[in-house]
């Protein structure tokens, strides 16, 4: 199984970004996929997550309202749109699939994970 995160980069506050993550090796479809953040200095923390059906979705409530997660079943990609971007978003992005199909925001439930993508945001 492999994750592909993409579409990280520098921007400046205010601005917005859009990750893309790419799942290969697995039945896309049946599981569960978030986001995750580790900013410098920190740990790991729970962004976004979307069930298998696309139905139900989770936000930290430090991005609720700014950014939204998606995903394209038959493209096997999840999307995390970034919107209103704050220099406290900046951080590695990791994309991440569940062991099931209902969305968590418990990083022990994802067992897959992406090499991360760069966010960085200027004030």
């Amino acid at each position: 199984v492999q994750l592909q995160a993409c579409g990280g980069g520098l921007v400046q506050a205010g601005g917005s970004l859009r990750l893309s993550c790419v799942i290969s090796g697995t039945p896309f479809s049946s599981n569960a996929v978030g986001w995750f953040r580790q900013a410098p200095g920190k740990e790991r923390e729970f962004v976004a997550a979307i069930n298998r059906s696309a139905v139900r979705t989770y936000y930290a409530d430090s991005v609720r309202g700014r950014f939204t997660i998606s995903r394209n079943n038959a493209e096997n990609t999840v999307y995390l749109q970034m919107n209103s971007l704050k220099p406290e978003d900046t951080a590695v992005y990791y994309c991440a699939l569940s062991r099931g199909a209902g969305a968590t925001m418990s990083s022990g439930n994802y067992y897959y994970w992406g090499q991360g993508t760069l966010v960085t945001v200027s004030s």
